[in-house]
C-alpha cells in the first residue's frame, strides 16, 4: 500500500522497478516511520514466548537452549548409516536426521523389481526391524531425537522405530522425534504418496492419537512448506498449503474425540530458509503469529503450547548449484543465519556438494561446522528475535502474513486443500509458478552467481573427482540380510501379525498397535504396506497441463 511516504520519495530512494524479494513482494530501498503508521506493537509484536509469539515460542530462546543440529544423512545399508551419524554425533551434532531411500519411502522391499536402480542412493535401506537395528546400533533411542523424512509410510517406519525402542527396553515416553507425515504435500510436491487422500487422512489420524496415548514426546506429524517450494510455489503459497494442511490433521484427531489442546503441541512445521536473508526471516516470525491466531480463533485452542509453530528449518536446494559448487558453502551460510534470527528450534543444512551427489564426510561436516560457528562466534543466538522492531523487518512480516491469508482464503472458497489436490488445482498452479521460476533464471532475471551471473566461460568441473560414489555391493548386501530375514523369521508369527493389521484397517480401528505387532514379526515394509494397499487401494493422480 502506497503512504505518503512514498509519495514524498522524489529522490531517488525508491526501489527500481522490479526489485522484490524472492516471492515477488516488491521493495523499496528506504523503510521508515510511515511504514509502520497505526501500527499496534502490543497486538502484533507482544514479548517473546507470550501471544502471538511474532518474537519467538520461548521468553529466553536461545540464551536457554540453542537449536538442535542435525544434517539430513542416510545411505547404503544400515550399518554405513550408521557410521556416519555416529561420525556427526561424535563432531558435536546434536539430533539425527534420517534419509530413506525411495523404495523405502514409497513402501517397497529392496528385492522388489520396482525398487531397482534405487536401493540405498538417496538414502538408507530399510525393510525389516533388523534394518532399524543396524542404523542405531550403539545409539540409545533415549539420548537422541531422531527425525525421519517420510510421508505415506510414516506409520510403518513409526512402528520399526517404536518396536526398535521396546526392543532396547526404553520406555515410548522417553523417545523423542519427528515423522514428517505431511502426506497432502506428497500429493502437491513430492509424489512419494501411496494411498488416496481420505484414508491417507485416517492413517495420519492414527498416528498421531498412537503417539498422544503412548509415545508423547515424539512428534507425529511435521507439515512441511519446504517441499512445495522446491516444486516451485511462491513461499507464500507454499506456507498457505502447509497450515491448511496442518488443519486438515489436526481436525482429523478432534473428530475422534481429543481435545485440540491435547493434540495440537504435537504439531510440528518443516520450513526453510532461502536466497533472501530478510523475506526468510520475516517469514518464520509470520508463521508463528499467523498460526497461534489460526489454532486459537478456528480451533479453540487456550494452552499457549498449542499456539507454538515449532519448526524443523533448512536451506534450499533450488539456490544450490552444481557451478562452482564451494559458492554453495556461502549460500548455506546464509540460509543457516537465515534460520538462527527467525528463530528455529532444529536446523538441518545441505552440504554443498549436495547440488549433485550424496554428501561426503568431509563436506557434511563443513555444514555441520557452519552452525557450530553461528552459535558459538557470532555472537547471534545471544539475543531473542535481534531484528524486531526494525520498520523493514515488521512491514515484510505484516506483509508476508497477508500474502499468506490472501492464499488460504482463495483455497478454502474453492472448496478446501484436499478438493484442490483432487481435482488438480493446486498442482497446476504449482507448475505454472515453476515454469515462471525457470523462465526468470534462464533470463537472469533471478540471480545465481556463477551460473547466470558472472559465469566463467571455462567451468571447473575438478569436484567430479570428489563425488561420493555408493558401494556397488549395497544392493547385494541389502537383499541378502532381506533373504536372511525372511528364511529365519516364524513365518506363522508374520502371518497373524499382517492378518490382525488387516482386520484394523477393515475395521477403521487404529492401525499402529498392528504395525508395532508386525514390526516385532520381522514383517517386511513392503508386506505391511501391500496389507494396507488391498484395504484402501492407491492413489491416482489427476492429470495436470
Amino acid at each position: 500500500m502506497a503512504t505518503r511516504r512514498d509519495e514524498a520519495r522524489a529522490d531517488g530512494t525508491i526501489s527500481p522497478a522490479g526489485r522484490t524479494t524472492a516471492s515477488g513482494i516488491p521493495l523499496r530501498v528506504v523503510y521508515g516511520p510511515g511504514d509502520l503508521e497505526g501500527w499496534d506493537p502490543g497486538e502484533r509484536l507482544g514479548e517473546p514466548g507470550a501471544f502471538p509469539f511474532t518474537r519467538g515460542i520461548h521468553p529466553r530462546m536461545y540464551a536457554e537452549r540453542p537449536w538442535t543440529t542435525r544434517l539430513y544423512a542416510g545411505y547404503g545399508v544400515g550399518e554405513d548409516t550408521n557410521v556416519r551419524f555416529k561420525f556427526l554425533l561424535a563432531n558435536g551434532q546434536t539430533g539425527l536426521s534420517v534419509a530413506l531411500d525411495l523404495p523405502t519411502q514409497m513402501g517397497l522391499d529392496s528385492d522388489d523389481p520396482r525398487a531397482l536402480g534405487e536401493v540405498g542412493r538417496v538414502g538408507v535401506a530399510i525393510d525389516t526391524l533388523e534394518d532399524m537395528v543396524a542404523v542405531f546400533d550403539g545409539i540409545p533411542l533415549d539420548k537422541v531425537s531422531t527425525s525421519f523424512t517420510v510421508n505415506a509410510c510414516a506409520n510403518v517406519i513409526l512402528a520399526l522405530y517404536v518396536a526398535l525402542a521396546e526392543r532396547q527396553g526404553i520406555p515410548l515416553d522417553a523417545v523423542r522425534g519427528t515423522v514428517q507425515n505431511d502426506i497432502l504435500k506428497e500429493y502437491l510436491a513430492r509424489a512419494t504418496y501411496i494411498f488416496p487422500p481420505a484414508p491417507s487422512l485416517e492413517l495420519i489420524g492414527d498416528t498421531i492419537e498412537y503417539c498422544l496415548l503412548h509415545v508423547p514426546k515424539f512428534n507425529p506429524v511435521n507439515a512441511a512448506a519446504a517441499h512445495i517450494r522446491s516444486s516451485g510455489a511462491p513461499y507464500p503459497h507454499a506456507m498457505a498449503y502447509m497450515f491448511l494442511s496442518a488443519l486438515e490433521y489436526l481436525k482429523a484427531v478432534q473428530t475422534r474425540g481429543h481435545a485440540i489442546d491435547r493434540v495440537a503441541p504435537l504439531m510440528s512445521f518443516l520450513v526453510s530458509a532461502d536466497r533472501d536473508l530478510f523475506e526468510s526471516v520475516a517469514r518464520f516470525r509470520a508463521a508463528r503469529r499467523l498460526w497461534a491466531h489460526l489454532v486459537r480463533d478456528r480451533l479453540g485452542a487456550t494452552e499457549p503450547r498449542s499456539m507454538h509453530f515449532r519448526f524443523f528449518s533448512g536451506g534450499d536446494i533450488l539456490n544450490m548449484a552444481v557451478e562452482e559448487p564451494l559458492n554453495n558453502i556461502a549460500r548455506i551460510t546464509l540460509q543457516a543465519l537465515a534460520n538462527v534470527l527467525g528463530g528455529t528450534q532444529s536446523m538441518t543444512l545441505p552440504a554443498y556438494d549436495e547440488a549433485y551427489a550424496l554428501p561426503t564426510e568431509a563436506s557434511a561436516l563443513i555444514s555441520l561446522r557452519v552452525q557450530q560457528i553461528i552459535a558459538s562466534e557470532s555472537g547471534v543466538a545471544s539475543v531473542v528475535d535481534p531484528l524486531a522492531g526494525s520498520y523493514f523487518i515488521e512491514s515484510l512480516t505484516d506483509e508476508v502474513e497477508r500474502r499468506v491469508r490472501a492464499r488460504m482464503d482463495e483455497v478454502e472458497a474453492r472448496g478446501g486443500i484436499v478438493r484442490g489436490i483432487e481435482d488438480g488445482w493446486i498442482q497446476r498452479e504449482i507448475s505454472r509458478h515453476a515454469y515462471e521460476r525457470e523462465r526468470r533464471l534462464g533470463k537472469g532475471e533471478e540471480p545465481l552467481v556463477g551460473v547466470n551471473l558472472h559465469r566463467r566461460d571455462v567451468v571447473d568441473r575438478s569436484w567430479e573427482q570428489e563425488m561420493f560414489t555408493l558401494d556397488p555391493a549395497t544392493v547385494d548386501r541389502q537383499q541378502a540380510r532381506l533373504r536372511r530375514v525372511r528364511e529365519t523369521r516364524d513365518a506363522a508369527e508374520v502371518r497373524a501379525a499382517l492378518d490382525g493389521l488387516r482386520e484394523a484397517a477393515r475395521a477403521r480401528a487404529n492401525t499402529m498397535p498392528a504395525l508395532v505387532r508386525s514390526a516385532h514379526a520381522l514383517a517386511t515394509v513392503g508386506e505391511m504396506i501391500q496389507v494396507l494397499k488391498d484395504v484402501y487401494g492407491v492413489f491416482r493422480p489427476p492429470a495436470v497441463v
